[in-house]
């Protein structure tokens, strides 16, 4: 008997030694700050202690801090943390040297044991990561164009602590309308823009950085610069983000739109930043519809209640443009693009010929693109101005995309069934201003088209000095 309940005392005792799951995550507490500031970071770990790493990716990925034996915490997990952020303590704040060149920074977190006390012993390791951005503290002083990165939209996705807004990958596919930055989870950096910045930086190309909300926060900036641009995925605009660059434009201010879906949703800034708002399908629920002054919305900015597609911004818009190669939309067709007025200054030196196709190897095209209403006539397309485009827009060239019908038939002027087209073009309006029409732009550059370089080479030297 005694045999018996030592075995069992020593059972429990082993059970009650067991290990808890090793995790670390964390995020950084603001999005951007100037060289020379410092930044707070935010971590939840069931390690004692755990090790920091920050690195600034570009050409090539370059450490530039980094410290071991931090002392680490768990913290609990709000139940509206999606919404309203983690409310974690800072646990530690890393000074940003005045020589860290501007750009996206990535901080590493990493975690490590030797596992229980008495059983499933064995080296145990986690890492989790964050992400911030550096800007120039002298804005110009070392590139005259500013890369604005598109962090609305990697909020805009992350689904750490249930919810996104998007229903596919929220909890039982229940779509949120308000999301906070101050939570664990990854980035679209490297999808698109990472590959911009490699190939700039390798052909000498200097860019300065800074984050979505700057161009809300810091409009001051914009003066320091000849061109903005904008790559990849750039969805999630506020009101203040588009007045501000438009002014700009119209004092002279060049943007390039290396990217689709652009300026697609229109979000609410809350909290100084640290969230954001938007409805989208179900923009009858924003409290601002019960309003009637839908200038600030939070859904389509092709909507008819806000009436400001897009397209016064960009030349081109989703509601005319769709996917390609995504979405089950032309998934065996060629991403290319087909030229139209090859004798524009764009395509200088690349000897692209009228009805020459460009980008296929590496699928330019996808996988969203924006485009506007056409009419052709004699074989060339032309805008109709109708949908919000300049009047100066030139359509350079063409490639069909359509919109899956589960993103379009919520919307109740939608043409069902209808086929769009990507349009890479230019328009001037004080400023000028470029559009790819495309997500998957800076493809052709990670795939060296020496055509894709050319033209992107050819635009940035037009516009950017």
């Amino acid at each position: 008997m005694l045999r018996l309940l030592s075995l069992l005392l020593v059972s429990a005792a082993l059970q009650a030694a067991e290990p808890t799951a090793l995790f670390i995550e964390g995020y950084a507490g603001r999005r951007s700050v100037a060289q020379g500031e410092e930044i707070g970071v935010h971590v939840s770990t069931t390690a004692v202690k755990f090790d920091i790493e920050v690195a600034r990716l570009g050409a090539r990925r370059e450490v530039v801090w980094s410290r071991s034996g931090v002392p680490g915490a768990e913290h609990p997990v709000p139940e509206d943390a999606s919404a309203m952020g983690c409310r974690w303590p800072e646990s530690l704040s890393i000074p940003v040297g005045k020589e860290w060149k501007s750009g996206y920074y990535e901080v590493i977190l990493r975690a490590a044991d030797s596992g229980g006390k008495w059983t499933h012993r064995g080296a145990r390791t986690a890492q989790g990561g964050a992400w911030f951005i550096v800007r120039e503290d002298r804005p110009g002083s070392t590139s005259k164009v500013l890369l604005q990165l598109c962090s609305n939209t990697y909020n805009a996705y992350n689904n750490w602590g249930g919810f996104s807004v998007y229903a596919y990958n929220s909890l039982s596919n229940n779509q949120g309308h308000r999301v906070s930055f101050e939570r664990p989870g990854p980035s679209q950096f490297s999808r698109w823009e990472l590959p911009f910045v490699q190939w700039a930086e390798t052909a000498g190309v200097p860019l300065e950085f800074a984050a979505n909300e700057d161009l809300e926060f810091h409009p001051e900036l914009l003066p320091s610069y000849k061109l903005v641009l904008s790559v990849g995925h750039d969805e999630y605009w506020s009101t203040p983000m588009r007045d501000h660059l438009e002014a700009w434009i119209g004092k002279g201010g060049n943007v390039a739109f290396f990217s689709g879906n652009t300026c697609c949703w229109q979000v609410r800034t809350e909290d100084e930043g640290r969230s954001f708002t938007c409805w989208k399908q179900n923009y009858h629920l924003d409290p601002v519809f019960a309003t009637r002054d839908f200038k600030t919305l939070s859904t389509a900015w092709s909507h008819h209640l806000l009436k400001r597609p897009e397209n016064q911004l960009t030349g081109v818009g989703f509601l005319w443009g769709g996917y390609r190669k995504s979405h089950g939309q032309f998934m065996e067709e060629p991403a290319e693009y087909e030229i139209h007025r090859p004798d524009h200054w764009i395509f200088e030196g690349t000897g692209l010929k009228r009805g020459g196709k460009l980008g296929g190897k590496d699928t330019i095209v996808g996988y969203e693109c924006d485009g506007c209403e056409l009419a052709w006539k004699d074989g060339l397309p032309f805008p109709t101005f109708k949908d919000g485009t300049p009047s100066t827009f030139e359509v350079l060239a063409t490639c069909p995309v359509r919109w899956h019908p589960d993103d379009a038939e919520w919307y109740e002027k939608w043409e069902v069934g209808r086929t769009g087209a990507a349009c890479l073009g230019l328009y001037t309006r004080g400023g000028t201003v470029f559009t790819a029409g495309t997500t998957d732009w800076a493809h052709g550059l990670q795939g060296k088209d020496p055509r894709v370089e050319r033209i992107t080479r050819n635009i940035l030297e037009r516009l950017g000095k």
